[in-house]
């Protein structure tokens, strides 16, 4: 094909690619140049939290670029739509996030808290968590806890301390007070939707704040709405000094964002950070109507209802194939099968794309399952019956 042939030939080779052109969307649904249809349960990786082409986000696009797309002099001027995306924020962010910087990805979030967390400290060590993932900068490739994402690149950047997750024995024994900050994800997503214990999150703030040291939390893949929550760490008595944000944010356009609290905002100064496409008035409108969106939808309702139903479903069909599926996690609509062997679970993955469905493979034996939050219960099933039927095939020709 030769849309195939012409990215082969001329893109840097990246990712090993799956063999379909993506020729359109609507909703959790895909349609390659040929026509066939495919139901999305990647969400893009978790981006298009509202599916694809949805009118809210198309429309909120041809609305603000017919008006500006970007500033005179970036962000030294100000921007309506800004401001009200920053007023909605204030009314949904966790107590003590009231300032906020808006980026254009999730590794760029990421980057700017640590490097923000180093210079408002005066500390350099920067602890995370084994099985974390943070970004592909060299910053917040360094700051991953997956030595695969790592060791390809040395030299990394210094002073990353890792331990394990939900560990919190060994969180305390590599506190010192050159620990700039904890960063960590509250759900680990790429890692393979690992869970921690209910109180793992608050006894990290606690020891942040015995410690001196600034917490940052990663809702780049758990924030808005993936997990029923606006944000997994709503509720939790958790002090958050820095909070990065993307994905869901903005329904599939690139856009991100840093949180931070007053108290780390009155120790940053003019100059700190900045960037050219941050904060852009495009991106803003996008991102506002999305958040609106989830919020007058009330889409978290109906995260926690399909969560429910996928896990309920998923647990039947474990119950029939119990030696070849070693666990189920999940929380809302990020949810994981644990396959006992990766040829097992790249077969499943094969043959769900092959029948019309797209999940995503990661960490060899693990498919992960996130799509859209506003999934109807008939596009759910009609997902899970592909992904039952590949599991049949490949479990009882394994037998």
């Amino acid at each position: 094909m030769e849309t195939i042939s012409i990215e082969t030939k001329y893109s840097i080779p990246f990712f090993n690619k799956i063999p379909v052109v993506i020729e359109k969307g609507m909703g959790v649904y895909v349609w390659d140049e040929h026509g066939n249809k495919f139901i999305d349960f990647t969400s893009g990786w978790g981006v298009t939290c509202i599916g694809h082409a949805n009118p809210v986000i198309t429309d909120a696009i041809l609305k603000q670029s017919k008006k500006i797309i970007q500033n005179p002099s970036s962000g030294l001027t100000y921007s309506p739509i800004r401001a009200r995306l920053l007023s909605l924020l204030a009314e949904i962010l966790p107590d003590g996030l009231d300032h906020v910087f808006f980026t254009n990805s999730g590794a760029e979030s990421n980057d700017a808290a640590i490097k923000l967390a180093r210079k408002v400290s005066g500390r350099t060590d920067i602890i995370s968590t084994v099985m974390g993932f943070h970004g592909r900068t060299i910053s917040t490739a360094s700051a991953t806890g997956q030595a695969k994402h790592r060791i390809k690149f040395n030299p990394l950047m210094p002073n990353y301390i890792f331990v394990p997750y939900d560990d919190i024995g060994e969180m305390e024994r590599m506190m010192r007070e050159t620990v700039a900050a904890v960063i960590l994800e509250p759900i680990q997503g790429e890692g393979g939707v690992i869970i921690p214990s209910r109180d793992y999150l608050e006894k990290v703030s606690k020891l942040c704040v015995k410690f001196g040291a600034y917490l940052i939390i990663d809702e780049i893949q758990t924030g808005f709405c993936r997990t029923g929550k606006m944000f997994a760490i709503k509720d939790q008595n958790v002090k958050v000094d820095f909070m990065t944000m993307a994905k869901g944010i903005a329904g599939g356009f690139p856009f991100g964002a840093l949180a931070v609290s007053s108290e780390v905002a009155g120790k940053i100064e003019t100059g700190d950070h900045g960037g050219t496409y941050c904060g852009n008035p495009l991106g803003c409108a996008v991102s506002y109507a999305v958040i609106n969106y989830l919020i007058e939808k009330k889409v978290d309702k109906n995260v926690i209802s399909m969560g429910n139903i996928i896990i309920d479903r998923i647990n039947k069909i474990r119950a029939k194939y119990s030696e070849h599926i070693t666990d189920i996690r999940g929380k809302g609509l990020l949810i994981a099968l644990i396959f006992k062997t990766p040829d097992m679970a790249a077969a499943i993955y094969s043959d769900c794309i092959k029948n019309g469905l797209f999940v995503n493979l990661t960490q060899g034996n693990i498919i992960r399952i996130f799509p859209a939050l506003n999934i109807k219960q008939e596009e759910v099933e009609e997902g899970l019956s592909i992904l039952e039927s590949a599991m049949q095939t490949n479990i009882t020709n394994d037998k």
